[in-house]
This record gives C-alpha cells, sequence and structure tokens, in this order.
C-alpha cells in the first residue's frame, strides 16, 4: 500500500504547467525553496553518501591497473559488478518498497555499500576484489527504491526539490575522486577502508530520523501508471548512464594516457567532470519549473554532443577541464527530472519508478563498461571518448516520444 492510494481521486494534477492555479487547491504541495531544502536536506545527504560509494568504484579503477596491474577489460569489469549489484535487483526491491514500508531497508543499503567498497582495496585476489563491489552494489540496490519514494514524499510536486535529493547523489560522486585521490595516491587501494565510516554513521542518522519523512506524504498525483512513456523515459535514462559511466570510468586515463598529464590533473578532471554534474543537476530542476519537464529533457540531450565533442577533440591539459565540466553539467541537466517524470509516469508505484530511474537505468551504464574497456584496449581511452560523442544521439530521439504527465482522474 502507498502512500499514492490514499490521495483523492479528484486531486489536482502534479505537474502539468510550472505555475498552474490549481495548486492553490493543495497548499502542501506548493512550498518555498527554504522549506523544500529544509525538508529534503536528509535525504539529500543521504543520497551523496550513498553514491559516494558508487563514484568511489570509477575513482579507484585507475589505481588498480597501475597499482596492480589490472588490464582495461579487467578493470572494466569491477565497474561491471558494481553495476550488476546495483541493477539486478532494483525492480524487485521496487516492488517490494511499494508494496511495504521497508523503513529500515535505506539505512542498511547505505551500511553494505560502505563495507563492501571499503573492504575491496584490503584484498589481493581479483576475483575477492570483484565479489566486494558486487557486494557494495548491492547495498546501492537496497537504498535506491526506499529513498527515492520517501524523498518524493518530501518534495511534493516541485521538481526544483526532488533535484535537491537527485544532486545529493551528484554531490556523492563528486566528492569520490576529491576524498579518493589523495588517499590513493599516498596509501594505494587500500585506503578504501577510510571509506566505511560514512556510510555507518549515515546509516545510524537515517535509523534515528526515518520517521521524519511520514508527515509529508501527498504528492497530489494519482491516476493510471503510464507504461509506454515510462519505457521511453527508461531508454533515455539508459543511454545518459552510458555516456555517463563511460566518461567517469575513462576520464583519468583519457588525461593521462592520452594528454600525458600527471595523475593530479586527471584527477581533478574528474573532479571537473562531477562538479558540472552537481550543478546541471540542480539546474535541471529549476528550468522543469519554468519550461516543462519534457522540454528540460529534450534540451538536455541535444546539448550533450557538442560539449562531449569538445572535450573529446580540444588539446592541452588545462583547457580541456573546461569542457569536463560543461559535459558533466548537460549530462546530469535532465538526471533529477527524468526520476521525477518516471514518478508521475506511474503515481501507483512510486517505488518501482524510483528504483528503475535512480538504479536500474542509472547502473546498466556500468553494464556496458566492458565493452568500453575493449575498446580502450583496442583504440586507448580516447577511443571511448570518440564513442560517447555519439552515444546521446538515441537519447534525443526518444525524447520526442515523451509526454507531459497526464492530469488526474477528476482533472
Amino acid at each position: 500500500m502507498t502512500t499514492h492510494d490514499a490521495a483523492p481521486a479528484g486531486s489536482p494534477p502534479a505537474s502539468a504547467a510550472p505555475a498552474a492555479a490549481p495548486h492553490a487547491a493543495a497548499p502542501p504541495v506548493s512550498v518555498a525553496p527554504g522549506s523544500a531544502w529544509r525538508r529534503m536536506r536528509m535525504w539529500g545527504a543521504a543520497h551523496a553518501v550513498d553514491d559516494l560509494y558508487q563514484g568511489l568504484v570509477p575513482a579507484c579503477v585507475p589505481y588498480f591497473v597501475l597499482d596492480r596491474g589490472y588490464s582495461y577489460v579487467a578493470a572494466s569489469g569491477l565497474t561491471l559488478a558494481a553495476a550488476l549489484g546495483s541493477s539486478v535487483p532494483q525492480p524487485l526491491i521496487g516492488l517490494a518498497v511499494d508494496r511495504y514500508r521497508l523503513p529500515r531497508l535505506a539505512p542498511a543499503g547505505l551500511a553494505v555499500a560502505g563495507i563492501g567498497l571499503g573492504l575491496s582495496g584490503l584484498v589481493r585476489p581479483y576475483a575477492a576484489v570483484w565479489l566486494l563491489i558486487l557486494l557494495s552494489g548491492l547495498g546501492v540496490a537496497m537504498f535506491h527504491p526506499a529513498a527515492g519514494k520517501a524523498a518524493r514524499e518530501a518534495a511534493g510536486d516541485s521538481a526544483s526539490a526532488m533535484s535537491v535529493f537527485a544532486a545529493g547523489g551528484s554531490v556523492g560522486f563528486f566528492l569520490a575522486p576529491v576524498l579518493a585521490t589523495p588517499a590513493l595516491v599516498a596509501m594505494g587501494v587500500g585506503a578504501t577502508a577510510l571509506f566505511i565510516p560514512p556510510a555507518v554513521l549515515m546509516a545510524f542518522v537515517l535509523l534515528r530520523h526515518r520517521p521524519a519523512a511520514a508527515p509529508v506524504r501527498r504528492t497530489g498525483r494519482a491516476g493510471r501508471d503510464r507504461w509506454r512513456p515510462f519505457l521511453f523515459l527508461t531508454g533515455i535514462e539508459v543511454v545518459r548512464s552510458v555516456a555517463f559511466f563511460g566518461a567517469i570510468t575513462f576520464i583519468e586515463l583519457f588525461w593521462i594516457r592520452h594528454l600525458h598529464s600527471g595523475r593530479g590533473v586527471a584527477g581533478a578532471a574528474l573532479a571537473c567532470f562531477l562538479v558540472g554534474g552537481v550543478a546541471g543537476t540542480l539546474l535541471g530542476g529549476r528550468i522543469a519549473d519554468r519550461v516543462g519537464m519534457v522540454r528540460t529533457v529534450q534540451l538536455g540531450g541535444l546539448a550533450a554532443v557538442p560539449a562531449l565533442l569538445a572535450l573529446r577533440f580540444t588539446p592541452g591539459t588545462l583547457l580541456p577541464l573546461v569542457f569536463a565540466v560543461l559535459a558533466g553539467l548537460v549530462l546530469n541537466v535532465p538526471f533529477a527530472v527524468l526520476v521525477k517524470l518516471g514518478q508521475d509516469y506511474l503515481p501507483g508505484r512510486p517505488g518501482t519508478a524510483a528504483g528503475v530511474t535512480l538504479g536500474l537505468a542509472v547502473s546498466i551504464g556500468g553494464l556496458i563498461a566492458p565493452a568500453l574497456g575493449a575498446a580502450a584496449q583496442a583504440y586507448g581511452p580516447q577511443g571511448v571518448f570518440t564513442i560517447l560523442c555519439a552515444i546521446p544521439v538515441p537519447a534525443v530521439l526518444l525524447g520526442l516520444f515523451l509526454t507531459e504527465p497526464e492530469p488526474s482522474p477528476g482533472g
């Protein structure tokens, strides 16, 4: 039983237009930005900690290559392990979250994600490393559907508020190389153990404060689930995640092996890409509240191609950092919008929608990593970025089939 089931059949539509008059009939949904931030900050922080462990995988990959002599294919297999653990279980977990409350699932997932990743750098056999990263991915799969549903309940009908939660994940990805690179340079891959405590502490915070999200339980939407546009939306998220994961997995090696930079500049390149992602996620929510969610997704797809082309073909080691920021920004403009739009397409299954858009579709990008690893083995990291320039084109085409959420039955 979901909180959406309790909404009156005639409640006004959630987001057909940014400034629609019907919101006057549902004041709990329309909130000031400050209020939205206060309601979303715990879930935004939790999402940041959770996705820190997703970001640590690509941040550690170059050091497994450089310190342990892994091939490109073996290293991309670690990204595959994280993607398998976080993607395959998510639809089932989303269904369970929609049927049962499962209030402890999000904190439990956080703890598993942190412990699995933290231990991965302490073991030597490749199989053990692979399995621990798989376990960490499973923890991520446990977190996203439960947290996504609770965050949507707190965000109400605001894309900007939902972008705070989504941006938390982008912040986690950004912090991963910023925090990990100095430790990995100084201590090697064993430094992953330093990242166990944040997961345990944040899990404790969620356990202590889990009732806080319950009072805000109205999103103002009701209506039938629309699977056709949801499938197109899922396809767009898959394409976006392939480009995103491909970039974060190989951007440091692109700087080191192709642009001939040092490790420090290479780490800065990954950080620039990810800080652009944080800005793009927040910007996407604000754009969507003004011009509509579908148009925001379409604009993000169109802008991604020239941004990736500029990143790939700009010479030097410092000037391309500007385009690393820009590429991260435009690839993430649709992110929060896709999460909210997916839940609007499936108003009766918010946990399932979050599991797919935050989890399954995002993680599929990691499943493609071995193919990109094979391309890197044959053509170098620059070959991967040449391929990535064409990846957003299918997202542009799929965006033509999206529609704005339909009004509720009474509207």
